[in-house]
């Protein structure tokens, strides 16, 4: 659960902290949809060169992007095992022998965009605090406004839930602590009996969880929050020029992977 960097801010300075919300958002659609056009080794290239850019510019430590990576290495490392044992190929590495190069290549090929895409949106995460993702979506969806959607509050809701992922982490860890330190041993023993183990968790963090969504509405209410309507915003959001660099980054990007799953010989 310390691995979990979802929803925590890196506060800095830097290029793509001062870029506009809205902006990075669209930019991290368009940055998952070329990874998954990506067919071949050198369009993830690409993609990894896009990221390695943005992250020397963001001035986030790699450290901290890395540690997004540790959270998802058992589901990388399950579909790696299952492609290996699974997919079909022609070229087997020895002649007695059931794996095949094209299994390899393909695990590879998976492992990697699977890490690219959780690197991405650590980045986003990181770089952008939970009020400016709440209006970078409120903003993106403002045309939804015509019918009625209520665009304020479900970017509320999203915005609210990504931050509480931080806060029940810190939460689990206090409870894990507490419960070792009356002897509970969440170590030791199969995987049914760490199950069982961890069961007594649940109780108090969906308690602490309940508790602390009360107090939130709680403090909304007695600040005389009434949703959209009616509602002003301290700071505006406007495109600058480094919006309009990071654009033309996006579309390269973009265009480039296109490009390369059209001439290049595709892995899968």
């Amino acid at each position: 659960m310390r691995d979990v960097t979802f929803g925590q801010y890196y506060p800095s300075n830097s290029f793509v902290h001062k870029c506009d919300p809205r902006l990075k958002i669209v930019f991290l659609i368009v940055y998952i949809v070329a990874v998954f056009l990506c067919k071949s080794f050198y369009a993830l290239g690409a993609c990894a060169f896009v990221f390695v850019l943005m992250a020397a510019f963001s001035g986030v430590p790699f450290k901290s992007l890395l540690r997004s990576v540790r959270a998802v290495i058992f589901l990388v490392l399950f579909t790696a095992i299952l492609n290996l044992f699974f997919y079909k190929g022609e070229t087997r590495i020895w002649a007695n022998f059931f794996l095949t190069w094209e299994a390899v290549y393909f695990t590879l090929f998976l492992a990697a965009r699977l890490f690219l895409l959780v690197l991405g949106s650590s980045l986003l995460t990181l770089t952008t605090t939970p009020v400016s993702l709440t209006d970078g979506l409120e903003g993106l969806l403002l045309p939804l406004k015509w019918i009625r959607f209520p665009v304020h509050e479900l970017a509320l809701i999203m915005s609210i839930a990504l931050r509480f992922i931080p806060i029940l982490t810190d939460e689990t860890g206090r409870i894990m602590n507490a419960q070792k330190a009356r002897g509970t041993d969440f170590e030791s023993g199969g995987l049914f009996k760490r199950i069982k183990a961890i069961t007594p968790i649940l109780i108090p963090l969906l308690i602490s969880a309940i508790r602390r969504a009360d107090e939130l509405g709680d403090a909304m209410d007695a600040r005389c929050y009434s949703g959209s309507k009616h509602r002003t915003k301290y700071k505006k959001l406007r495109f600058g020029w480094r919006d309009i660099i990071a654009f033309l980054l996006m579309g390269s990007l973009l265009a480039g992977v296109i490009v390369m799953k059209i001439h290049l010989p595709a892995v899968i």
